[in-house]
């Protein structure tokens, strides 16, 4: 669960055992430290964030979605969902005889065009279980399916060695040390920590912080910064180093980005 400052707002999804129809869709406004209570449904679930950061938790992963990302939770996957500052994000409960062509496992998804579309047309809609809507929703699982995979677009760890030193990061992305300064400091060699972070992420130690910072960038730019005070904050030297990398990661700039 995650860290909480008070007592975490609770919210319970609206349904337990069985769905209204083979598809069926919300949208949640999550004020700030709120989660759901751990779960395991007979359907698959669609989860894509449209502010905010939304977290899932579930054995032996940790799953981020910044906006514009989302996860795909299989049926019967016990899981928790959470956020630490308020997100608003969308689900899609999927019942489990149209789930063949998605991924059989818990992972992040990276979305198409055609489905960003879809969810923005549905975000200002109820579910209505009209034919028309009905047709649109098998649409949205098509290209659910089609969405390339991720692991996690901020992977984490249970090494007892290297799970400090991503909490340190985690904490204070503008933490200025190098790899080099970050090994010494957690009693290990840099080749150590190198080789554990390849094991363990799949990506490079620079990699994963530049990502923490993508995170933590969006979140503070929602929340009205300006991209010149949020790369400050996040221990750039000029605005366009920042921009530069947030390019890199997510194949826009900041302001593109937010104003998607």
């Amino acid at each position: 669960m995650p860290p909480a400052q008070s007592p975490p707002h609770l919210r319970h999804p609206p349904f337990r055992d069985q769905l209204p129809a083979p598809i069926y869709f919300r949208l949640e406004s999550m004020p700030e430290n709120a989660t759901y209570p751990v779960m395991q449904h007979p359907w698959g679930e669609f989860v894509y964030s449209f502010s905010g950061v939304t977290e899932l938790r579930l054995a032996g992963q940790h799953l981020l979605a910044p906006p514009h990302m989302g996860f795909w939770i299989p049926p019967r996957v016990e899981h928790v969902g959470f956020n630490r500052r308020a997100a608003v994000h969308f689900s899609a409960y999927i019942s489990e005889d149209l789930c063949a062509a998605m991924p059989e496992r818990t992972c992040s998804l990276l979305v198409t065009p055609l489905l960003r579309a879809i969810l923005d047309s549905l975000a200002d809609s109820r579910f209505t279980n009209t034919e028309a809507q009905s047709r649109l929703l098998r649409v949205m699982v098509d290209e659910i399916a089609a969405c390339t995979m991720a692991d996690s677009f901020v992977p984490e760890t249970s090494d007892a060695r290297l799970a400090p030193v991503l909490e340190a990061l985690r904490d204070a992305p503008a933490d200025p040390r190098s790899t080099a300064q970050l090994a010494r400091a957690f009693g290990m060699s840099e080749r150590t920590l190198v080789r554990r972070c390849t094991q363990e992420l799949g990506m490079s130690l620079s990699e994963w912080r530049q990502r923490v910072r993508v995170v933590r960038g969006i979140s503070l730019l929602q929340d009205g910064a300006s991209v010149e005070s949020v790369a400050l904050d996040l221990g750039y030297g000029t605005a366009s180093a920042f921009i530069a990398m947030f390019r890199r990661i997510t194949g826009s700039s900041p302001a593109q980005f937010i104003g998607r």
